[in-house]
């Protein structure tokens, strides 16, 4: 008995051990590990690693559709800088219809979802509340011009709903604690500052500037930062009158014009004002050395007013002829992304058979900003983007983006700069826009003085 029970202890002894050092079944992998020699263990490892990371590289087979929500005035006094701006984000989301592929294989496709805001404030905001509501819009693009573009980020940032803001320059929109809104354009601070600078780079004796505008919360703002850098550039300014946007008679404001001679004229508004007022004011054939109006000049349209747009100059966010490169962005010390001038130009006049303004451009570069981001987050994720943009230091072909992130001008444009364009005549006779300034990307010499 007693040997019976010596043997016993003896065999639970034994199972004990065995259950210590691993149980009967030990995984392969351990076992293989124990048994190979240390190098032959090393190759293993990283042909496991290697093995994880294909794994992890492999397409998840996800697809997610994001909802692009906006407005447009397909109708209104906005009607045409804003259809121009619709087409280039109609080219770029042609440009992405496959969709995109991050980096854990997740496919994201676009659809978007608009409506005619007819250039009103009050649609604007019940649009938007719809895009977001009704039609799940998952990032939004604003509306053309500032006075709706700020009507929409009250409700995108109600919603917490990123918002690219293009064609709106408005510095007050950024300066009312928005997280999630984002300006593409110039600010309007920054809009005729370069038209100033001209102006005493060409002709050191001009020394009184007239400003005429349309009274409306863009070219306000773009008017007040002027006349501020024209007093510290010492200019006197000799008139500064706002119009109604509705003004078709220019006529007493032209008189008051001439009365005050001034070397130079600056101001208008939009595009519907702004052909009324080149238009008169040829007409009056006022002598004036330099005239610079607002968003009118760059639009292709402007040449209808025939050889009253002679001479006129306009500030633009974006033209053709502009150079941005890879090359300049690894000089700046910029990231380049996306497709070159040349391409997008190509592209834009293949969809639409004509060649893109800058309120295209705008179009087209607010949504392969959004791309950008997403593609950098890895993630449709609001949060996740908005610290992308937050972070965005980019050289595209629409120019430099980077946006402010102080507490009070959150989402302010840091970078893009604008260039100067003035309608002459071509050896054919014909019009034609010639960058003037600045000096390094002129493609004419300048009219000068117009009259």
């Amino acid at each position: 008995m007693k040997r019976f029970v010596l043997l016993l202890v003896l065999l639970l002894s034994l199972g004990l051990v065995a259950a210590q050092c691993g149980g009967a079944n030990p995984p392969a992998a351990k076992e293989a590990a124990k048994e190979a020699p240390k190098e032959e263990a090393k190759e293993a490892a990283k042909e496991e690693s290697k093995e994880t990371a294909k794994e992890a590289a492999a397409p998840s087979g996800k697809e997610v559709n994001v909802v692009i929500g906006f407005t447009a005035s397909k109708t209104g006094e906005q009607e045409v800088p804003s259809s121009g701006q619709t087409r280039g984000l109609e080219s770029w989301l042609e440009s992405v219809k496959a969709g995109i592929t991050l980096a854990d294989g997740t496919v994201v496709k676009f659809t978007a979802v608009s409506y005619d805001d007819e250039s009103k404030k009050e649609r604007v905001q019940q649009l938007y509340t719809k895009l977001i509501n009704e039609d799940k819009a998952d990032f939004l693009i604003s509306p053309y011009s500032s006075g709706l573009a700020e009507a929409a980020a009250f409700t995108s940032e109600e919603y917490g709903k990123v918002m690219i803001t293009t064609g709106a320059a408005s510095d007050e929109t950024y300066k009312k604690g928005f997280k999630a809104v984002f300006q593409l354009y110039t600010p309007a601070s920054r809009y005729l500052t370069g038209a100033i600078d001209f102006l005493a780079n060409q002709d050191p004796t001009a020394k009184k500037i007239a400003f005429v505008y349309e009274n409306a919360k863009f070219s306000t703002d773009v008017v007040e930062a002027a006349k501020v850098y024209a007093t510290s550039k010492g200019y006197e300014v000799v008139m500064a009158e706002g119009y109604d946007p509705k003004t078709t008679d220019f006529a007493p404001f032209i008189n008051k014009i001439a009365a005050s001679k001034p070397d130079a004229i600056m101001g208008g508004g939009h595009f519907n004002d702004g052909t009324s007022f080149a238009r008169q004011l040829s007409e009056k054939q006022i002598p004036i050395k330099a005239v610079v109006l607002l968003v009118a000049p760059p639009e292709l349209k402007f040449a209808e007013v025939g050889d009253a747009a002679i001479g006129i100059i306009g500030p633009s966010q974006w033209e053709p002829g502009a150079n941005y490169t890879a090359e300049a962005a690894k000089a700046a010390g910029m990231e380049w992304y996306g497709l070159t001038v040349p391409d997008f130009i190509k592209l834009y006049q293949a969809k639409h058979n004509e060649e893109p303004s800058y309120h295209a451009a705008g179009g087209y570069a607010a949504g392969l900003l959004l791309q950008n981001a997403i593609e950098t987050a890895g993630s449709t994720d609001q949060e996740k983007v908005k610290e992308v943009m937050n972070k965005m230091n980019l050289l595209t072909f629409y120019g430099a983006i980077k946006f402010n992130t102080t507490a009070e001008t959150h989402g302010l444009q840091d970078t893009h700069s604008m260039v100067y364009i003035q309608w002459q005549k071509g050896a054919d006779g014909k019009l034609v826009k010639q960058v003037i300034w600045p000096l390094e990307g002129k493609s004419a010499d300048p009219i000068y003085p117009v009259r």
